[in-house]
């Protein structure tokens, strides 16, 4: 099975094309999600964005008109090396914040050195979640859901400050590079795709 993200505005195009290729489909609604089976044996299931689940017709403009980006929601993308945070009403984004940190690389050397180095990292790294949870904290106030991404420890750390406690984290989860702003554009983009799984016969 294949999994990819496409945006709402290419799905008719999408499902055309796999009938097409695999023969006349039948459409379901199952498992909250928009279902397609083909002459060929192969399937796919169309999921809404921000795990929203899809209870509605078995058509694929019923199923577009569910996927709107909600009235209030935002982004959160937290590796070592920096951070990106995001505002959003519904397709626009109201305000963000970048940042980069510096934390050191890990070094070859042993003993004494090595864990003061490692000491180092380890501040330098607290700090930067520190910053993180700071911008997440003001940008984030009131926002009822987020997409995250980027590494899994560095987005807890930050989710922990108990700020954030009311946020609720959504799919699908982001694996992002260091954030900068095309890499935070792209994410936006992301979270707000249709989620395919596809199982070609």
């Amino acid at each position: 099975m294949a999994t990819l993200l496409l945006a709402p505005s290419r799905l008719a195009r999408w499902v055309e094309n796999f009938g097409t290729r695999h023969g006349d489909t039948a459409l379901t609604v199952a498992d909250g999600g928009l279902a397609g089976v083909a002459v060929d044996g192969s399937t796919f299931t169309a999921r809404l964005p921000f795990a929203t689940a899809y209870d509605g017709e078995a058509e694929v403009a019923a199923f577009l008109a569910a996927a709107e980006a909600p009235a209030l929601w935002g982004v959160l993308l937290v590796r070592k090396g920096g951070f990106a945070v995001a505002r959003m009403a519904g397709d626009a984004m109201v305000e963000h914040k970048i940042g980069q940190r510096h934390v050191q690389g890990r070094t070859k050397a042993g003993g004494q050195s090595q864990q003061r180095f490692a000491r180092r990292r380890d501040n330098q790294a607290r700090q930067a979640y520190e910053a993180a949870a700071e911008h997440a904290a003001s940008i984030l106030t009131g926002v009822p859901l987020a997409v995250t991404g980027g590494d899994h420890a560095a987005v807890e750390e930050v989710l922990s400050d108990r700020r954030l406690g009311r946020l609720a984290v959504v799919g699908p989860w982001l694996p992002v590079p260091d954030p900068k702003r095309a890499v935070l554009d792209q994410a936006i983009v992301d979270a707000a795709s249709i989620v395919l799984e596809v199982t070609n016969a």
